[in-house]
């Protein structure tokens, strides 16, 4: 094209926009008959899911929205201006349908950015103007974080009802082409559906356009930051019935993995809304530190069973026929010289018979008849009864000692059982309760 025909192209474009709005006036409606509803189509892409704070329940989202419309009062014969068949004019020249997005959670109710329509000979405008938005979501974490969201996108006409401007959705859909992926969130639709409602301030019909924003949340970042650490604590708690018993970490360790769970807990309430429905790995949590609150108090009382004294009672019969007998083999609990198949001491009652008397009094009634015939009777008559009396004497201190031990190490094997008993229970909870979460996340 030569300059002149560019300059020609210029004149015309000039004169055109000075026909136009010589009598043109943005307030108003721009139709020929004010009893027919003018039809504004609309169309929104979904450019960027900039943030979803769920504590506040707001989406934030970037959108590229699309208006067009007829206007019957700027139209031209693109004839008479040499071909000019549209043209870009700043949005603030024309009529445009106050359309705004009724859900919106900004405070500063910012709207779409003011930018050029294009206008062409048979009156059609389309406007697009791109809009960071806050939208109020309703957030459901029952599942977090394996939850899904359905967030809507409500735009309507604010002052004009049905009979002015009848508001339509160009797709079923919105567009999603230009979408920038986002790291958290998986967008798996966003249908658009048209709704009339009635409102109780007015009697007329408002149509609306509510496209609806299907979330999925990627679940990998809160899986290896909060799920599996709150699993590998967990499964520390049953090995603290593990622990010896003279260690003296058995509390410590449950109350350090009771602290550990408290402090997970506390960053997932942060993030969360303050809502009845409790998160599935925020019940996880409390599961867990139940639990280990249990454990502890239960690690407590068998810390209290195996430092019985010699001045405990006796085992009872039905204690030691079910906890060292069956308990025993079914934990695979055995002193040296025991298997898991016979528990059973079989060297224990020959130590017993042989301290009931004879490894004590044996020997010393056999020195003494050593030396009684070792020595003359008359020497030794006066000094026989004493020396009897002494030796008997020793031999029931040892005896009685010998029994206080055996006491003390039964009620010990007794809280050995105990422990291995709930250490396998615990560690069957804890299991249980891991597939449990991941069965209702799946």
């Amino acid at each position: 094209v030569s300059p002149g025909c560019r300059g020609a192209q210029g004149r015309f474009a000039y004169k055109l926009l000075h026909d136009l709005f010589a009598n043109y006036s943005s307030a108003l409606r721009p139709v020929e008959d004010t009893d027919r509803a003018l039809n504004v189509t609309l169309q929104v892409t979904l450019s960027q899911i900039i943030d979803m704070d769920e504590r506040n329940q707001v989406l934030t989202s970037y959108l590229w929205v699309r208006q067009t419309w007829l206007d019957a009062h700027l139209t031209w014969d693109k004839d008479d201006y040499g071909g000019i068949d549209s043209i870009r004019i700043p949005s603030s020249y024309v009529w445009r349908p106050d359309i705004i997005l009724y859900n919106n959670a900004d405070e500063r109710f910012g709207g779409s950015m003011e930018t050029n329509v294009v206008l062409r000979s048979d009156g059609h405008i389309m406007w697009d103007s791109p809009a960071i938005t806050k939208s109020s979501c309703k957030v459901d974490v029952s599942y977090f974080p394996f939850d899904g969201q359905r967030c809507r996108l409500t735009f309507g006409s604010w002052t004009y009802n049905g009979n002015q401007i009848d508001l339509r959705n160009q797709l079923d859909t919105g567009d999603l082409t230009d979408f920038v992926e986002n790291v958290e969130w998986e967008v798996l639709g966003m249908p658009a559906t048209r709704n009339v409602i009635t409102y109780g301030c007015c009697s007329e019909p408002y149509p609306d356009v509510t496209y609806t924003l299907l979330l999925r949340r990627r679940a990998s970042f809160y899986i290896f930051n909060l799920l599996l650490p709150c699993i590998m604590v967990s499964f520390l708690a049953p090995l603290g019935f593990y622990l010896p018993a003279d260690s003296g970490e058995k509390v410590s360790l449950g109350v350090t993995v009771l602290l550990a769970l408290t402090v997970f807990q506390l960053l997932v309430a942060e993030s969360m809304p303050p809502s009845e429905s409790v998160p599935l790995i925020g019940k996880y949590y409390i599961a867990t530190m139940t639990m280990i609150t249990a454990s502890t108090a239960l690690t407590i009382f068998i810390m209290n069973v195996h430092h019985c004294g010699p001045g405990a009672r006796p085992v009872p019969p039905w204690a030691r026929r079910l906890i060292l007998h069956h308990m025993a083999r079914l934990c695979c609990v055995y002193e040296v010289g025991e298997s898991c198949k016979s528990p059973q001491r079989a060297l224990g009652g020959r130590a017993a018979v042989g301290d009931a008397g004879g490894p004590g009094e044996s020997p010393g009634e056999g020195q003494v008849g050593t030396e009684v015939r070792g020595c003359p009777w008359d020497h030794c008559l006066c000094h026989h009864d004493a020396l009897l009396r002494n030796v008997g004497y020793i031999a029931g201190c040892f005896r009685r000692h010998r029994a206080n031990q055996r006491r003390t190490s039964e009620w010990k094997k007794v809280a050995k059982v105990m422990d291995r008993f709930f250490m396998w229970i615990f560690f069957l909870m804890v299991f249980l309760m891991s597939v449990l979460v991941l069965g209702n996340a799946a």
